[in-house]
Order: structure tokens, then sequence, then C-alpha cells
């Protein structure tokens, strides 16, 4: 171990909270379902087929270094002030997928570029390191228009930290550590009312990644320096149970909120506990669409539950999906229960997995959830959108959080085909789920010698309380705690967990109009095949900017319903799992996972009414 290593894991700080459960590492849960492998397998390709020089090139030409490399496009041009920014999500991927996959190659490739950051980051002296020149920062300062120059710090040294702390590669703490020091210097050079005013700008989670670099180092500093970026215009309202959200850039803020959740981890001061808990409930249970995604053309535009008017070809940012759940993991860790992964559950399988192109890997920026419309999704080497970013971090760690723990037990989340080995138990375990076949999971243990422990099975929402659980056969008591069926003994090898977990259509409806309506299979969204008409191949591939969208002209369909139920008017397809149609309709429709759907219009949200008596 380096030096600087071992001094760091010397000095780390212990956070002052407790977890009450905590994720699994990463390299411990391996992927089994199909589906999701197919996901991670495109984006290892795009990752792997990216040109490390061309990531570069602007970084070495702010350095004064050599390049010969071919730009890259979209907000990765040498003319866009957010250039570099995909450079530290492409560090966090490289990071995620050996340990996630065990990717060897990729993580060599991430090892290649922090060398050769760090001598962009020598020849630029002082601890600086950017693919923008420090002149943005004065720009900044003095009030002028710049485009978020510390989003884009944060990016990179997210990336760093996660190339440390996940591929063990030394160098990049070493980096990191000389852009936090310029960082502080920095924000020790205003006062308290400029860095207010600073703050009025997109700063991504450099908040987070300062307390995460404080606790692996003990360097107070760094601590210092975050909480200049701790926002009192967004914590104050909210550390009072004030919902004053309404007009603020969504994805600007949510990273904000996750830098308060590791304040409250590390200090114990329990406001930033209260104002991570307020918003993400005044987010979710307020502001949020069936999928689980939120915004509006990046913006909350209205007051908490006023949805029905917000669906275009905007609605939803996939940025901010992905940050509810790095902040949902939070909330979970401090009292796991399992309202939050109800919502994580919903956000994953709806707002994160249709997002991706399975025949190249590129994700979407915006999904859009007015009827009609289409996924647009970026070109290989010309959108490098921020959600371009978030997307490759997202589908490099599609094992993440199915599986929690404690001391004394473990926690199942999500139901994925997937296998945990946990090494300080002895055990393996395997799970088969079976959402397209059959509504139920398996869950089959492998140990040496027994081993007891309380196995923690989620409860969904969905199941309307009829969920069932056996153990070799046997039906288990219904021993229940904070949304979890417990079950406590000694496992032995070969025992067999079966979770019945019933899944029937359910409405999803807008808060403020009941007959706007989303239909939902269990936990996932189904969405309405609406055809191809009109729809081209360059309509559905974004450039430097997502595309504006005509609206549709053909008008959307309306529903009759003869009861509430919506299976009074959709019934299963034969032979196709998880498809629907409705029945008895001016005009019948097909409905399948929105997950699926990729390469035609279709509808989420319905105008459904009910028969008259």
């Amino acid at each position: 171990m380096a030096p600087l290593a071992a001094a760091a894991a010397s000095t780390s700080v212990k956070d002052s909270v407790e977890p009450q459960a905590q994720p699994f590492d990463l390299d411990s849960v391996r992927l089994r379902d199909v589906s999701l492998l197919e996901l991670t397998e495109r984006n290892r390709d795009f990752l792997q087929g990216l040109e490390t020089d061309r990531l570069l090139d602007t970084f070495r030409r702010t350095a004064g270094l050599p390049t010969s490399a071919e730009p890259l496009g979209g907000w990765e041009k040498p003319d866009v002030e957010l250039r570099g920014h995909f450079t530290g999500h492409f560090l966090s991927g490289c990071a995620l997928m050996s340990v996630s996959t065990g990717d060897t190659p990729l993580r060599g490739k991430g090892n290649l570029m922090v060398a050769e950051l760090a001598k962009c980051q020598k020849a630029n002296g002082n601890g600086y390191l950017s693919a923008f020149p420090p002149e943005f920062f004065d720009r900044l300062k003095a009030g002028q228009k710049v485009w978020a120059p510390w989003y884009t710090l944060h990016k990179i040294m997210a990336g760093l930290l996660d190339m440390y702390a996940l591929a063990r590669n030394e160098q990049a703490l070493d980096v990191a550590r000389g852009m936090a020091g310029w960082a502080k210097r920095w924000t020790d050079s205003i006062s308290d009312a400029d860095m207010a005013r600073v703050l009025r700008v997109e700063f991504g989670g450099m908040n987070e990644v300062l307390y995460n670099l404080y606790a692996v180092t003990g360097e107070k500093d760094y601590a210092a320096a975050a909480h200049r970026f701790d926002d009192e215009f967004l914590f104050g309202p909210l550390a009072e149970g004030r919902d004053e959200l309404k007009g603020l850039h969504v994805n600007t803020q949510i990273p904000k909120i996750i830098g308060a959740a590791r304040r409250y981890e590390l200090t114990g001061d329990p406001r930033y506990r209260r104002i991570a808990e307020f918003f993400w409930t005044q987010v979710t249970e307020h502001r949020s669409y069936a999928t689980g995604g939120t915004s509006n053309d990046e913006h909350w535009r209205t007051d908490p539950d006023k949805l029905a008017a917000e669906l275009g070809p905007a609605t939803e940012e996939c940025c901010c999906t992905y940050n509810m759940l790095k902040l949902t993991r939070h909330l979970f860790g401090w009292s796991p229960e399992a309202r939050y992964f109800d919502y994580y559950e919903r956000a994953l399988f709806n707002g994160i997995l249709g997002t991706m192109n399975r025949d190249n890997g590129m994700t979407m920026y915006y999904v859009p959830l007015a009827t009609g419309y289409w996924k647009v999704f970026g070109s290989p080497r010309g959108s490098f959108w921020c959600c371009t970013g978030t997307g490759v971090e997202s589908f490099s760690k599609l094992a993440d959080s199915i599986y929690f723990h404690d001391e004394t037990g473990l926690y199942v989340n999500l139901f994925v085909s997937s296998e945990l080995e946990w090494e300080e138990k002895g055990m393996r375990l395997r799970q088969d789920a079976a959402f397209s076949r059959q509504a139920e999971t398996r869950l089959r243990i492998q140990t040496a010698k027994p081993v007891q422990l309380t196995l923690r099975v989620r409860e969904p929402y969905w199941t309307d309380g009829k969920m069932a659980v056996t153990v070799n056969g046997n039906a288990a008591a219904p021993r229940r705690a904070g949304g979890y069926w417990l079950v406590d003994r000694f496992w032995a090898d070969g025992d067999e967990v079966r979770v019945t977990l019933p899944m029937n259509l359910h409405v999803h409806a807008m808060p403020d109009d009941d007959t706007l309506q989303a239909i939902m299979y269990g936990p996932l969204v189904l969405a309405g095949e609406l055809g191809r008409q009109g729809l081209t191949e360059e309509m559905r591939r974004g450039g430097d900017n997502p595309p504006d969208m005509p609206k549709p002209t053909a008008a959307a369909p309306e529903f009759v319903a003869a009861s509430r139920d919506p299976q009074s008017w959709i019934e299963p397809v034969e032979r196709r799992p998880v498809t629907f149609r409705t029945k008895g309709q001016s005009r019948d429709v097909t409905m399948l996972p929105f997950n699926r759907i990729s390469d035609q219009r279709y509808g989420v949200y319905w105008r459904v009414t009910q028969k008259q008596a």
C-alpha cells in the first residue's frame, strides 16, 4: 500500500450515525437476470469503445499539453462550457463496472485515465484540474454568465473517488485531494454573501464529494469546504417542513440534499436528517409520476400534487431519477422501511431500465410521458448529455441495493434474479425471480454449516397484503416489521424460501385529476403501443441537445371503464407474458411494460371515465 492510501486508511473518519442497515459491496452480488445482463453488456460495450485520447483531449488543451485526438461532440465539444463532465462519469462507470462484473480491461482503462489526468493536473499547477480554464471561476465570482463550472468539477472528483474506493487506485485519491485543496482556497477567497450568490449556479454534489473525501482522509479542511456548499436557500425551508420547491431546477437541488444526508451521517446533526427526509417525502409522494421520475422541462413548475398539466415531451429528466435513487439508499440505511424500496423499485424498473437503447447502449435525457411521443436516445460520440453520464453509472451498478444487511440478518429489497455471496456469514443466496412467467421469487441457501440470521423479505404495496412465504414448502408465520416479512431461524444448506407475489392491474391516477390514469401491473408501468406512423430513425436520435419534439397530430385514445377496477376493461393477451389489451373501446390498445417500449409512439397516462349507469 502506498503511503497516501495508508495515511488515508489510518485517518479516515467514522460516521457519527450508526447505520441500521447497509448495502453489500457490489462485488458481493452478481446479476443473473437475462434482461439486466443484456443492458449491462450494452453499457460495457459503450464504455470499452470510448477512446481515452478523445476523452482527455480538452483536459490536455487546457493544461497546455500536446493532443492530436479528434474532439468529442455534444456537451464535450471544445467550445461547450460543461466539457469534461463526462470524463468524471466515465471514471465512475469504469470503477463500478470493474467491481460489479469483474471487468479487468475497464479497470485498466480507468487507471490509464487517472494517470493522464494527473499529468494534466501537474501541468496546470496548484491542484487545478478541469477541461476548461480557471477563468470560468473568475466569471462565476464576478456574477457573469457561465455554465456550471462547479458541477463539472464535482463529476471529475466523484469519478476519482470511485476509482480510489472501488478500483483501489491510490493515485486517484491524490488527484482528488489536489482538486479539493484548490476548491478550499477558492471558497476561502470569497465572502459568505458572494458564496451564497455563487450557489445560485448549479454546482452538482460538491458538498457530498467533499464530505466523502473528508470521511476518507480525515482532513478537516475538506469538511469546511463542504459546508460552504450547503445551500441555506434550499435547506432553510426544508428544515422547517416547508415545500418551497416550485420554480426550482430539479437536478440542481437533489445532489445538494444527498450532501445534506452525508453531513447528517458524519456529524449526527438531526437538522440535516430532517432536511433529507422531508425533501424525499415531498418529491416521491407529491411531485413524482407513476414511473418514479420527477420534473417537467427540468423544473418543478407547480405546487405539490399539481401534475395533471405537467405531461409533455420533457417529462421527466433521467438524472433526477438517478439522484433520487442515491438519496433513497441513504434514508433506507437510517430507517430500513419497505416504503423506501417500494419507491426505489418503481423508479428503477420504470424510470431507469426503460431508458437504454438495447441496440447500442445509448441512453435518454428526457422520458416523455405525454401520449403520442417516443423515446429519443443519444448518439455514441455526439451527445454526452448530463443524463448520458448518469446513464453509464446507472447501468454499471444494476445489482446495487438488491440486498442490504445488518448485524443479525438480510434484507431482500428487490425481486431480481441474482446471487449474493455473504462471506462473513459463510453463505450464498441465490434468487430466481420470475415476474414474466409467474408472480413469485425463490431464494435458495448454500452454506457449509447452519447459520442463524433473520431473513427479511419486502412486502410490496402492490400485493395488497396477499404476499405469502413458505420455507421448504411449509407456510411461514406472518411476522412483519417495517413492511418486511421476517423469518428467523438457523439456515441449512439447501433451504428454499418461496415468496408468492400476487400481481394485479391497478391505477396510478394524477393527484389533481383522477380521470388521468397510468395503468400498472405490480411495480411495472404499462405503456400503450401507438405505432410508428411518421416516426423516423432521425427523430429517435439526439445530437448536441435533445431535439425539439413536434406535438403528436393524432388524438390520444380515451377509454371508458365499466368500474374503477382496470381489469374490467383491460385483459391479458394470451401467450404474451405481461402484455395486455383494452377491450370494448372505440380504439383498443395493446399495453406492455414501459421498459420494453423502444421504437414507437406510446401512451402512459390515459383519460379514463366511468361508464354511466
